[in-house]
């Protein structure tokens, strides 16, 4: 996650480049029905909804897309946007959130889709651009910025433990209680937290000891280990069950998802 201060001009520099690039599709307008040709992307690109055990479930999936794309706005920057982006990030956000019917992001009005990583500044040109995805502070509030090819990379990859459009969804979660700290309290009990900063700590120092196969980005900060960790245990939950029974565990009551 990105914490950035943007002086006035870069701000206004920044919306003036927004409204001059940006391709907006317009509103989501859907039934009750499904479409069936969105049927077929999500069996096609999205493992989590593709083994989902019952068609009650892929149901209840497919009202949150959309739930999902009839509240936030998702618009290409200097791209154009397809239906399959439109789902890739609505599954984004709701696979983290799939254990808890009914809910729905309230902090988020837009996400933008930028045609490759970007820098600080949000250019995609020149040197620096190492950034994958963030969620908006100050000017840029209630927006999500995401990597279009980085956003499917997440899904495709079936081998891969990083998903962006998950790690950043798990970002506004963290959000939702006023903090961004690593500690969900919307998500995780009171009798959790401790066992949870425990397990946080411990990881972390693996990953610095180089005894961890989670992304070493996760030891940047327990914001950042929340995160990365969700990624690992909604990408690869059998290999993280295996090698992190104690984080999957706690995960599991956080997310209230049975994935094993």
């Amino acid at each position: 996650m990105q914490y950035i201060v943007i002086p006035i001009f870069i701000a206004l520099f920044i919306a003036a480049l927004y409204f001059l690039f940006r391709k907006k599709e317009p509103a989501v307008d859907v039934n009750d029905e499904f479409p069936s040709n969105w049927k077929k992307i999500l069996e096609q690109e999205v493992a989590f909804y593709r083994e989902l055990s019952s068609e009650a479930d892929k149901i209840r999936f497919e009202k949150g897309i959309i739930n999902f794309l009839n509240k936030v706005t998702v618009t290409g920057v200097e791209t154009e946007i397809t239906e399959t982006d439109k789902l890739l990030v609505a599954s984004s956000a709701v696979i983290p959130l799939f254990g808890f019917p009914g809910w729905s992001f309230r902090n988020l009005d837009e996400v933008l889709l930028y045609k490759t990583t970007f820098n600080q500044d949000y250019e995609t040109e020149g040197n620096e651009r190492n950034i994958l995805g963030m969620v908006g502070e100050g000017a840029m509030n209630r927006m999500m910025i995401l990597s279009k090819p980085e956003l499917y990379r997440g899904f495709q990859n079936k081998n891969s433990r990083q998903n962006v459009g998950i790690h950043e969804f798990v970002h506004l979660l963290d959000k939702a209680d006023g903090k961004v700290d690593g500690l969900p309290k919307i998500l995780l009990k009171s009798e959790y937290l401790k066992p949870w900063l425990k397990l946080v700590h411990m990881e972390i120092k693996a990953i610095h000891e180089n005894e961890s196969d989670i992304n070493p980005y996760a030891a940047k900060s327990e914001i950042e280990f929340l995160s990365v960790v969700s990624e690992y245990f909604f990408e690869q939950p059998e290999l993280m069950k295996e090698k992190h029974p104690d984080l999957f565990d706690i995960l599991e009551k956080m997310y209230a998802q049975d994935l094993a």
